[in-house]
């Protein structure tokens, strides 16, 4: 008897892990762009699932099309697990989360969408602060949030600062502390304790804004 395999299927028919070939091949045979590979463990494949395919896999090289000026334009396919406009290599079983600040400091809101129904399962705001202090608070709410529902997925934000900032575990704003701002700074210290005090492997993943287009999550102001 063959050694055990379970196989990770990012896109096809029921996106999951599978710890059986024949399983498998239900998900992918005649899905066109199926995306899968078999892991030894289930660790592995937990982990794999739960980040990019492509971290695993060579992605194909493929000819864009061309339009209208002979400009190339990269269009994702289909994707039959998700209502939303993803590229292939993102997660739908994922949170994307976004921040929005008028005027910087200003009034700052920030949310978390659900990647595969589009639905937002979180937003905070509006008080006055920093954009990059939303996008802060927002991916440790994500965190917080799926570790009181048992809940592991990635979460990608578009700001570099603020993935920096988490793994870090401290906000490093230069906004002033002031009367106006001290309810928000208690909430930076209340994020600050809960990193310190908390040890979570979820992937914190940045979102390529230039390959795929804005965030989810993004209150579509620019």
């Amino acid at each position: 008897m063959g050694k055990k395999k379970f196989y990770v299927v990012w896109h096809g028919v029921s996106p999951g892990i599978y710890t059986s070939w024949t399983d498998c091949k239900l998900q992918i045979n005649g899905f066109e762009g199926a995306i899968y590979k078999s892991f030894d463990t289930q660790e592995e494949a937990e982990r794999a699932y739960n980040t990019s395919p492509y971290l695993y896999i060579q992605k194909k090289k493929t000819t864009a099309p061309v339009v209208s000026g002979n400009k190339p334009t990269d269009v994702p396919s289909y994707r039959h697990d998700t209502v939303l406009p993803l590229p292939p290599e993102v997660p739908a079983e994922a949170l994307a989360v976004d921040a929005a600040c008028s005027g910087n400091p200003g009034p700052m809101e920030y949310r978390g969408v659900y990647l595969r129904t589009g639905e937002t399962v979180f937003h905070f705001g509006p008080v006055y602060g920093t954009n990059n202090i939303g996008e802060f608070l927002a991916i440790v709410h994500a965190l917080a949030l799926m570790e009181q529902k048992s809940i592991r997925m990635p979460v990608f934000s578009d700001s570099r600062n603020a993935i920096g900032w988490v793994k870090q575990k401290r906000c490093k704003t230069k906004l002033e502390r002031t009367p106006r701002t001290e309810a928000l700074y208690q909430m930076i210290e209340r994020a600050e304790i809960w990193l310190r005090t908390h040890k979570t492997d979820i992937p914190i993943l940045k979102w390529e804004t230039e390959r795929w287009g804005e965030v989810p999550a993004d209150f579509g102001r620019k």
